[in-house]
């Protein structure tokens, strides 16, 4: 009995050391960086850009005379436009960026909570980029700053059917909370949460 009782005490004690030795040689927790810091870092992501598409639109454009302030001019105008009956029908290519601007994200798009961080992102930016080159003009007899206008009009058409569609913007946002995601991991945090308003307490 007493050699089983010295016996126990060794293996004890050589846990109990092995036990202290694992405590004070482990690794000690990461310290998660503060909210200014946070928020540099993802400003230092600038323009992210989440989602690029192609786009193509069949458009018609038929300008109008342009008034003046004089009769006589007005009536000239209108007789060059019914003699020439301007018109351009084309095909218009472009490309449709989705994005989100970090260079306005501040202390107040952020929350963070232990290892919970709370995120607003920014207002989304749609910017349309015209492909001219690819234009395909199928019936014009416009001149160059009416075929300028006809581009235009196309430009903003399609900025407003990007900005219109839903699926789109759930794609882009999508794709902007995981890159957010994996960078705010990276540094530390155990959960990141996207809001559209923070919760109740002092931001950041």
């Amino acid at each position: 009995m007493a050699h089983l009782s010295r016996v126990l005490t060794v293996v004890l004690g050589a846990v109990l050391g092995a036990l202290g030795a694992w405590v004070l040689l482990k690794p000690a927790s990461p310290s998660l960086p503060d909210t200014p810091s946070v928020v540099q870092q993802m400003r230092d992501v600038a323009r992210l850009e989440t989602l690029e598409v192609a786009l193509y639109k069949k458009v018609t454009f038929a300008p109008e005379p342009q008034a003046t302030d004089a009769l006589w001019k007005d009536v000239l105008n209108w007789a060059r436009h019914a003699l020439q009956n301007p018109h351009g029908r084309a095909i218009v290519f472009a490309n449709a960026h989705l994005g989100f601007d970090f260079q306005r994200f501040d202390r107040s798009h952020l929350q963070v909570a232990g290892t919970r961080v709370y995120v607003v992102l920014p207002p989304m930016e749609v910017k349309v980029e015209l492909r001219p080159g690819e234009t395909e003009v199928i019936d014009s007899n416009l001149d160059s700053e009416q075929t300028a206008q006809l581009l235009e009009k196309a430009r903003v058409a399609f900025e407003h059917e990007v900005r219109a569609d839903g699926r789109l913007q759930r794609k882009a946002r999508e794709s902007a909370e995981r890159s957010l995601r994996a960078l705010l991991l990276t540094l530390g945090y155990r959960e990141v949460l996207f809001v559209d308003r923070l919760p109740a307490g002092t931001a950041g």
